[in-house]
Order: structure tokens, then sequence, then C-alpha cells
């Protein structure tokens, strides 16, 4: 216990629901971190039921208890510490015969446990039926048929953990040491087992994961071993060069045995089976994904209108109080600070949250039909190819429309590293917000070569995704953790649509929250840096910046102006152009032209090609496409990461990259016009 609190941890596979069961009873009373020494996202939270306080930690989401990745080195030693009182095993009810491998490698771990039988309504759909009572009598532990995404089955859920608290119920083994034992020099190996060589692990799964070559298991009974049993221990150990091959099997006889009797299935048939085969088609399982992504990333626009809406009206509002408050004689500082500042960057987060509730709703929907997954597995070798793993694909795609949307996107991922790897290598792909500008800025000054911009964009993209998976790669995903996916893909089945939303609308202001404590600060000082009481930009701190490092940014092809525009594109990629078209034509504000306030000009082209030469504009172009997406992405990034470090590092990458790209492109031009 901590404080008085009872400490459950969740124990389960990826994509057994443990976090949908972790946020379906904790809500919003949770909080994320990383666990002490390693970069691997680590989730509280706390619930009060029956007068008594329960604090909830959801492990990561591990296929065994091996010692192959620090994800299963973590889970298994935080219950072995004896911090968590008790342990719920998640199972997958829809494929017991694999799901429950996690149950058969956790026997043996002398902490009280339950066990919950997770998707028991999508089992039923495919014709079975399962008597937890006889897997209970089987196992002694409590046991119990739910879906983690209907809140109205968590009674069994409540009944099962005060069950297991009360009786510190643990889970029956001797049926599994039997057919450990039927392994040639099992028995002989757990002889000489040292006793508490491993505090709350028994002789049987010590022996166990020596037998399957667990390195930290086999040096630390090693050191304790006399040198007379060594002699023996390695005679044993090299009898055993198949033993994973052999527990694994001896597991899956176990979980057989515990079936036996407790499952009854009727033949159903296979929901999308036609859809199923083409989606994990080698040759056309790739185009499929795309299109479903681009489809989905399409479909996320509709969810998002709302938000677009309310943002405008906002934004109209701040307009209007702007001129009440001029009228009032406040002050023009503070007026600022009140309607564009706070008033207009709140309306900015919101019609740009309106884009993360879409793709979150979309594509929630997509992993809950069981789609997701399939997406994961079709692209998951390419993905290799980066040290990720298939579910990377998924925010890559997401980018093309939003960046934000993209490292929003990126939380399905269980390892950390992979997963700020994965947020790192999307920023590299060209939002809408630049796609809207930059072909744009490229037919104006380039004509018939606008296309071939556009592809070396792409080209440098692809590029610099491989320039950053070999920069950061080795100190984000180690070569242990390089693992693809080791999965069964789950059936298909209708969504939980109020579970969902939830969901959804929990997470979306959860981000709003968050990302507003880095988006108003930021904003602060971008309005306070561009600020102008005579509307003169060249009184702004901002002018007086750029202009004494102008004599550097020009090495880059960027005048001030261009090099003021360029870092108004971190803020905002879409506000760039009106930048220049503000400081060219003399007519609104650099910060009205960020947030979109300022008016449109009629000769916005013709006022860019007076001012601007050929390699100066390649060199702005390749600047503000590879630059910090904007601060949304940034706070995204933050929130996502839960690390200040590798977001500013990424930051600084992106601001070096685009500058290089910028004095390459920039000379390049000089020579060719």
């Amino acid at each position: 216990m901590i404080d008085g609190k009872t400490v459950v941890a969740l124990l389960g596979q990826p994509n057994s629901g443990k976090s949908t069961l972790f946020n379906g009873v904790t809500g919003m009373k949770q909080h994320v971190g990383n666990w002490p020494g390693k970069t691997i996202e680590k989730k509280e939270g706390s619930f009060a039921r029956g007068g008594k306080d329960y604090i909830v930690t959801d492990l990561p989401g591990t296929y065994s208890l091996s010692a192959n990745s620090d994800e299963e080195v973590i889970t298994r030693d935080y219950i072995a510490s004896g911090k968590a009182d008790v342990v719920c095993i998640i199972a997958d009810s829809s494929q017991l015969e694999r799901s429950l491998f996690m149950l058969a490698d956790y026997a043996g771990i002398d902490v009280p446990c339950f066990l919950m039988l997770n998707l028991a309504d999508v089992a039923l759909d495919q014709g079975k039926q399962i008597d937890a009572d006889a897997l209970k009598k089987k196992l002694s532990i409590p046991v119990a048929l739910f879906s983690a995404t209907d809140k109205n089955q968590y009674d069994s859920f409540y009944r099962c953990l005060e069950e297991a608290v009360k009786n510190k119920t643990k889970l029956e083994t001797s049926s599994l040491l039997e057919e450990y034992k039927k392994i040639d020099g099992f028995s002989d190996l757990m002889s000489i087992i040292p006793e508490n060589v491993m505090k709350n692990y028994s002789p049987m799964w010590i022996t166990a994961k020596i037998a399957e070559g667990d390195k930290i298991v086999r040096s630390k009974v090693s050191f304790e071993l006399k040198e007379e049993e060594k002699k023996k221990y390695k005679e044993i150990i090299e009898k055993l060069e198949k033993g994973a091959l052999y527990t694994g099997q001896s597991k899956f006889n176990w979980i057989d045995m515990l079936l036996e009797g407790a499952i009854n299935k009727t033949e159903t048939k296979p929901v999308f089976g036609k859809f199923d085969k083409a989606i994990t088609h080698k040759v056309w399982g790739k185009p499929l994904v795309i299109l479903v992504i681009i489809g989905g990333l399409l479909a996320s626009f509709i969810p998002a209108l709302p938000f677009m809406g309310i943002g405008t009206v906002i934004t109209m509002g701040a307009s209007a109080l702007n001129a009440a408050l001029a009228e009032g004689g406040v002050h023009p500082i503070l007026n600022g600070v009140i309607t564009q500042v706070l008033i207009q960057s709140v309306s900015y987060i919101i019609q740009m949250l309106g884009f993360v509730f879409g793709v979150t709703l979309v594509f929630g929907m997509l992993e809950e039909i069981g789609i997701m997954a399939r997406i994961s597995y079709v692209y998951d070798n390419t993905m290799g190819k980066l040290g990720l793993q298939g579910k990377s694909v998924m925010p890559f795609l997401i980018s093309f429309g939003c960046t934000m949307g993209g490292a929003a996107g990126a939380r399905v991922i269980d390892n950390w590293g992979q997963k700020v790897l994965t947020i790192a290598l999307a920023w590299s792909v060209p939002c809408g917000a630049a796609w809207a500008i930059i072909p744009m800025l490229a037919s104006n000054f380039f004509g018939m070569g606008a296309p071939l911009i556009i592809v070396i964009i792409l080209l440098v993209m692809v590029l610099n995704m491989f320039l950053i998976a070999k920069i950061f790669g080795p100190s984000l995903v180690k070569k242990n953790d390089r693992f693809g996916l080791i999965m069964e893909l789950p059936p298909y089945h209708k969504p939980k649509w109020g579970s969902l939303f939830k969901y959804v609308l929990g997470r979306t202001k959860d981000t709003f929250f968050r990302v507003i404590k880095v988006i108003i600060p930021i904003c602060a000082i971008f309005w306070f840096l561009s600020y102008t009481a005579d509307g003169i930009p060249e009184s702004t701190i901002l002018y007086k910046i750029g202009n004494a490092i102008e004599p550097v940014t020009k090495v880059f092809g960027l005048n001030w102006k261009l090099f003021t525009a360029y870092v108004a594109s971190s803020v905002g990629k879409e506000g760039a152009v009106g930048v220049l078209t503000a400081l060219y034509s003399g007519t609104g504000t650099i910060y009205g032209a960020v947030m979109g306030s300022n008016a449109a000009v009629d000769n916005q082209a013709a006022l860019l090609l007076a001012n601007i030469a050929k390699p100066e504009a390649l060199a702005f172009i390749f600047a503000v496409t590879f630059n910090v997406p904007c601060i949304v992405a940034l706070a995204a990034t933050y929130k996502e990461t839960h690390s200040g470090k590798w977001t500013a590092l990424i930051s600084l990458y992106y601001t070096a990259f685009s500058l290089l790209l910028a004095f390459i492109a920039y000379h390049i031009g000089l020579l060719i016009w």
C-alpha cells in the first residue's frame, strides 16, 4: 500500500484492452511520466470505491515477462518488487489460446492476482461461450468476463479486485509445473536453484526463464551457486539449447488444459473476410492501407468543422472587442494582450484542436474495429528499416494533413523511444498548411519549374527521415528494442460509440489544457517582439534583431524580411506568406498575419515577385518547408513525449536543417539565375 491506498497493477499484452480499462477506472485522475532511469512511459491513476482508495499502475504492454526489452524487465521487476498489492491480468476473450500466454508467463510470481477476460462481447459474436467459473476453479483466482469499453460491466472488475485484495488470491501452478517437468533436465535444474535467489519468484518460474535463455536470471542464479553446483548448472543449460521452445509448448499445453471444458464454440461466418484478405495482402495491402488512411484523414475534417466555426466566431469577437477597448481608451499594449495574445491564441488552438479531435475519433474507430492492427502489420517490415514498427506509418500519413495530428497519432506506439523517433520523423512531412503555400510560391517564382521543386521537396523529406533515424535512432531505440510487431490480429468488431466518444473528448480536453500552457507563452513572446505602436515594422524588436543579424541570415539567402517570415513560419506555416505581404505592402501587422487576422491584399503575387529574387525565393521555400512545423505541433510533441529535452533537440535539429537547406538552395540559385 501507498499512504493507505491499495495499489493495483494492470498487466496484459498490447491490444488486450489494458489502457481502455485504465482510462475507464481512473477517468482524468491520472498522470504520465517515465519510469525512473528509463525512457519508457509510466501511467498512474487513482479511483475510490466503497470507501477505499486505489492507485492504478498501467504497466507497459508486453507479450511475455522475459528480459527481451526494457518494457518486459520494468514490468516484471515492478510486480516482483511488492509495490503492487494485486495484479490484474487482462486477456482477450476472442483469442484465449494466445492471450492467456501472459498468464502462463506470470505463473510462479508470488503476488496476488486476478484475471479479467476482456472483449467478452466479441467472443460471443464469434460463437464462443466461456465459463469463467470453470477457469476460476482451475486457477484458484477470481475470473470474470467483461468488456473494457462498456462501463456498465465494470462491477465484475471491482468484485474480482475486492476478492483478490481481501483473500490475497494466488495462481495455482501445480499443473503447469507438471508440464515443465516433462522437459528433460528441468527438474534437475530446479533442484539446484538457491532459495530466495530472486524475491517473489518461485523456483519453477526461475527455472523456466533459465531454460528460455533469460540472461538476467541466468546471471543472478549463477552468482549465487557454489562452485561444485556451477558445473552441473552449465551442463544442464547446454542440454536446454531449445529451452524456449520446450517451455513455450508447455505453457500452451497448460492453456489447452485450462480451456478444456471452459469454452464452447459454434461456427460463425468471418466478418470482412474479403476485405481482410485484401488489406493484409503482400502486394495490394500497402496501397489499400494508404487509401484507408487518406480516407480517414479526409473524414477527420468533418468532425473538425464545428471547432473551426467556434474558432472563427472567437476571432470575430476578438476583433470587435479590440475595437471596443480601443474606443474605450484602453492602452494598446493591454488591448493587444487581451484580444490578440489571449483570445486569438485560444481561437487558433481551438481550430487546430478540431483536427486532432477528428483524427482521434476516426482512427480510434478504426482501431476499435480492428483495422489499425492490420495497418501496423502490413507496414511493419517497411518501418523496421527506420528502427520503428508498423504503427508508425499512421502518424507519417496523418502529418500530410496536420503535424499536430501526426504527433497525437503516435500515442498508439507502446515503446517510448520509437514514439519519439516517429514524431521526429513525422515533423519532416510537409503539413497541409505548407502544401497551401509552397506550391503557390513555387508557381509564382518558377512557373513550369514548380513541379520539379515539389519533387525535390519530397525527395529531401525521405532523405531527412533516414538522416534523423541515423542521428537520433541509436539514442532512442536500442538495438535489442529494434523489433517489429509480434501480434495476433484482433477480430473485427463493432466500436462502442459511447466509450469511444468519452475517450476522444477526454483526450481532446487534456490536449487543450496541456498545449495552451506552451502556446500562449510563445504567442506572447512573438507578439511582444512584433509589437509596434505606430504600425511601422521597423519599430518592432523583431526588426531590430533581424536587421542586426541580417549579415548572417543573408548567407542563407534570407534578408531581414524573409528571415522574419521564416521565424513566423515556426508559429504557423500559413502565416509566412502573410508576414511577407504585410512587410512589403506596409499593411497589417506581423502578428496579425500569423494569426490570419490581416486583410487580404489583391496584388500579393506581384508584390512578392517585385521584391524577392529567385535565389532568395528558392531558399525561403526550403527553409519554411523544413522549419519547425508550428507551435501547436511543438506543444503536441511535448505532450506526447513528456520530454522537454527531446522536444528541444528535435526543434533545434529542424531549425539547423532548414537553414542548411536554405543555404544550399540559395547558392545553387545564384549559379542558375
